[in-house]
C-alpha cells in the first residue's frame, strides 16, 4: 500500500507539472501567424524576430528558427523547420513515460499485494491447525483484496491522464507542423523580386564602352 501510494503522488505531480507546462506554451496560433504575416510582409525580419523570442514556446522557436535564415531556398527552409520541430518533440514527451509505467505497473502492485496477503492468511490458518473461523478468513481476504483495489484507483486515473497529455502533445505537433508550413510559405511568397541589371544607353555609356575595348 506505501508503493502505491508513492506511485500516486508520484503520478499526480507529473500530471500537474505536464497540465501547467501544457498550457503555458499554448499559442493562439491564427492570432499569431496574422500578425507576423504583416510584418514578413514589410520585410521588418528584426522586429519578427523579436516577436518569436518574446513567447517562447516550441511553435514559436520553430517559426524563429525559419526566420533567421529567411533568404535560403524554399527547400532548405522546409528542412529547417523539420528540424527545429524534431528538437521540440523530446519536451513535449518529458516525463509522459512515468504516467505510462505506473498506469501499467499500479494494478500489478496491487496484485502483488493480494497474493501476498492471501498467502499470509492461509499460513496463519495453517499455524492454528485449521481451527479458525469465518471471521477471521474473511477478514484476510478482504484486507489484501485491498491493494488491488488500491492498484486500479490508481491506474485508472493514470490511464485517463496520459490519454489526455498525449491528445495534448499530438495537438501541439500538429501546430507546429502547421506553423512550419505557413512560415515557409510567407517567407518565400513576401521575397523582394531581384533586382535587374540596369543598362544606360546614350554617348556617355559609348564612351565607357570604347574606354573598355
Amino acid at each position: 500500500m506505501w508503493l502505491i501510494l508513492l506511485c500516486s503522488v508520484l503520478a499526480g505531480a507529473v500530471f500537474l507539472d505536464r497540465v501547467t507546462y501544457f498550457h503555458r506554451i499554448t499559442v493562439r496560433l491564427g492570432e499569431f501567424m496574422r500578425g507576423l504575416a504583416n510584418l514578413i510582409e514589410h520585410h521588418r525580419f528584426a522586429e519578427a524576430q523579436m516577436e518569436c523570442a518574446s513567447l517562447p514556446t516550441p511553435v514559436t522557436r520553430v517559426i524563429h528558427a525559419a526566420i533567421l535564415r529567411h533568404e535560403a531556398p524554399r527547400a532548405e527552409l522546409k528542412e529547417i523547420v523539420q528540424e527545429a520541430g524534431q528538437l521540440e518533440v523530446p519536451r513535449l514527451e518529458r516525463r509522459l513515460a512515468i504516467l505510462a509505467v505506473i498506469a501499467f505497473a499500479a494494478p500489478l502492485i496491487g496484485l502483488l499485494g493480494t497474493v501476498v496477503g492471501l498467502i499470509e492468511a492461509f499460513v496463519n490458518i495453517s499455524s492454528q491447525s485449521g481451527f479458525t473461523g469465518a471471521t477471521d478468513i474473511a477478514s484476510g481476504i478482504y484486507q489484501s483484496l485491498l491493494t488491488t483495489a488500491a492498484g486500479l484507483a490508481v491506474a485508472i486515473p493514470c490511464a485517463v491522464g496520459y490519454s489526455y497529455l498525449s491528445s495534448r502533445v499530438n495537438s501541439l505537433m500538429h501546430d507546429m507542423e502547421r506553423a512550419g508550413i505557413e512560415i515557409v510559405n510567407l517567407l518565400t511568397d513576401h521575397r523582394r523580386p531581384p533586382t535587374p541589371e540596369i543598362i544606360e544607353f546614350g554617348p556617355q555609356a559609348r564612351a565607357v564602352r570604347k574606354g573598355v575595348e
